[in-house]
C-alpha cells in the first residue's frame, strides 16, 4: 500500500514494479531513458546485506519492500551500460564503498579506488577495470534478488505526463504489481555521484 502523505514534507511520486528476468528489467529501464528519464530516477532495491543494515531485519520476498520508504536503494544501470566509462564511474561510487567496508577487496580494489578518485588511471583502463569488476557484483546483485522473488524497480517522475508513461513501459515489459505511490522527497539515489563526476568531463 502507498505511503500516505506527510503534508510537513515535500512528496515525490514513484512508479513500482516486480520482474522476474533481467531481460525485461533492462528493456524497462532502457524505455525509461528513452522516454526521458534521468538515470538518478531508477533506482533498483540495493544488496540484501545493505537492507538488512539498514532496517535492521531481513527479508524473505522483494514485495515486501515495494512502498518502503527507507528501502534503501542503488542506481541501475542496465547490462549493456556497463561498458560505458560515464555508467561506470556513476556506479562506482554505489558498489564501491559497500565492498570495501564489508572486506571483500578484489586485486584490482587499488586500481579501482584510484579511479573513482580521478587519479593515477586513462580513461581506457578505468572502463577496462571497473566494468569488469562492476559486472561481476551487478550479477550477483540482481541474482540474489531474483532468489528473493524478482527484481524490484522504482522509476520517480515529475509530472502526471511520466506518472503515466513509466505505468505504461513497466506493464509493457511484463513488470508485475505495477503501480504509483507516494514518498517522502529524498535525493535520488545517484546525485552524489553525478556532482562528483561532472566537475572532471567539464575540465576536460
Amino acid at each position: 500500500m502507498a505511503a500516505e502523505t506527510d503534508a510537513k514534507k515535500p512528496m515525490v511520486t514513484e512508479a513500482v514494479a516486480v520482474f522476474h528476468d533481467v531481460s525485461s528489467l533492462d528493456a524497462a529501464a532502457e524505455d525509461l531513458r528513452k522516454a526521458g528519464f534521468r538515470r538518478g530516477d531508477i533506482s533498483l532495491l540495493a544488496s540484501e546485506d545493505a537492507v538488512e543494515k539498514k532496517l535492521g531485519h531481513r527479508y524473505e520476498r522483494v514485495q515486501e519492500l515495494e512502498d518502503a520508504p527507507d528501502a534503501p536503494r542503488t542506481t541501475y544501470r542496465t547490462r549493456a551500460s556497463l561498458g560505458d566509462t560515464e555508467d561506470v564511474i556513476v556506479g562506482s561510487m554505489t558498489y564501491l564503498p559497500a565492498v570495501l567496508a564489508a572486506g571483500t577487496v578484489v586485486a584490482s580494489a587499488g586500481v579501482v579506488a584510484a579511479a573513482v578518485t580521478g587519479t593515477a588511471i586513462g580513461g581506457a583502463l578505468l572502463g577496462t577495470v571497473l566494468a569488469r569488476w562492476l559486472g561481476e557484483q551487478h550479477a550477483e546483485h540482481l541474482s540474489e534478488q531474483l532468489e528473493h522473488g524478482g527484481l524490484l524497480l522504482w522509476a520517480r517522475t515529475h509530472n502526471k505526463e511520466q506518472e503515466e508513461a513509466a505505468l505504461r513501459i513497466l506493464k509493457d515489459h511484463a513488470g508485475a504489481d505495477v503501480h504509483l505511490h507516494q514518498l517522502p522527497a529524498e535525493p535520488a539515489p545517484s546525485a552524489a555521484a553525478e556532482s562528483k563526476t561532472a566537475a572532471p568531463r567539464s575540465g576536460g
